[in-house]
């Protein structure tokens, strides 16, 4: 394993992050594993270096928190684990959702109490809250790392104007501030690249990609998309734009260089996004420890520049997608 820094915190991180999405209970989404099945994926995590966890209370209605938590008793000193707020975890109490104070205060203790521990490295809002003031949230999230409830605030999918706002909120009212942003960005949606990615690096923010295979898309050829269970049942994949606009060129060619260098097609996927100047460790979530094996064995992957050329050449602009 290779480690980095997060953003400019000097907290060090594997440059794989295991994303918990898929730990939890299969009530909530078919593709879901069971602790049972869970937990031997985190340990081998382990065993292979990674020290980067991101969860959110949303993922399994809070049971994905739960099994993480258990899985890294008495050893989450020794690892940095992210968690995330907004998603509403009741549809019948508004303020179970958002990112008023309220909301922030309550969620962040449910979040700690099933995580089992005092403090949460990395708290991160999960999508931004057109209804609440941006001042009101940063003062919240300020609030809870100087209760030493939070060791660092991270940010998600946003618009860059919004992301720059909460930036100069902080600043200007002198209030911790984001240090990471975890973005929607693989080789199948670039749109990042504009002016979040340019943000971030002039500011010093670190950033931790979510879904740096497209869900699947880059894990496998585009015919066979439906070849999983989640490729069958996820019908979030199917809301973005990730065949559009040269989208199945691009799957393609991950396809060919994959086969010309003995490669998986997740390995190429996570090599061109681990070689991103601007990125610190793309979130992957796994359901078999080996696919987390063949993830962690892209580290070492060398694409050569002509690779990353024709891996990138037949992409084209397509909607914004993933702030919602």
């Amino acid at each position: 394993m290779e480690y980095t820094t997060l953003g400019e915190t000097g907290t060090t991180v594997s440059r794989i992050c295991l994303g918990c999405m898929s730990f939890g209970t299969s009530d909530w989404r078919e593709w879901v594993l069971d602790e049972t099945e869970s937990l031997p994926i985190i340990e081998r995590a382990l065993e292979l270096g990674i020290n980067f966890f991101d969860t959110a209370n949303m993922y399994s209605r809070g049971e994905s928190e739960r099994v993480l938590g258990r899985a890294l008793e008495g050893r989450m000193d020794e690892n940095v684990v992210a968690t995330k707020v907004f998603f509403r975890m009741d549809e019948d109490d508004p303020n179970s959702g958002g990112l008023s104070r309220k909301t922030i205060e309550q969620e962040l203790a449910a979040s700690l109490e099933r995580l089992g521990t005092d403090t949460v490295d990395l708290y991160q809002i999960h999508r931004w809250d057109y209804d609440t003031p941006v001042e009101e949230t940063m003062r919240a999230l300020d609030d809870a790392v100087r209760r030493e409830k939070v060791r660092y605030l991270g940010a998600s999918s946003m618009w860059a104007y919004q992301f720059a706002d909460a930036l100069h909120a902080s600043e200007r009212l002198g209030l911790e501030r984001f240090v990471s942003m975890q973005n929607h960005y693989n080789l199948l949606y670039r749109e990042e690249e504009r002016e979040m990615l340019p943000l971030c690096e002039r500011a010093g923010v670190g950033v931790v990609p979510w879904s740096p295979l497209a869900r699947g898309y880059l894990a496998r050829p585009h015919e066979e998309t439906e070849a999983t269970t989640r490729g069958r049942s996820d019908s979030h994949a199917r809301q973005h734009p990730y065949l559009e606009n040269g989208g199945r060129e691009v799957n393609e060619r991950v396809q060919q260089i994959a086969d010309d260098e003995g490669l998986t097609m997740a390995q190429v996927a996570l090599a061109w996004l681990l070689e991103q100047p601007a990125v610190d460790a793309p979130i992957v979530g796994v359901t078999s420890v080996e696919h987390l094996e063949e993830a962690v064995a892209a580290v070492d992957v060398s694409l050569s520049d002509s690779d990353v050329e024709y891996l990138e050449e037949p992409y084209e602009p397509v909607p914004v997608s993933g702030h919602e």
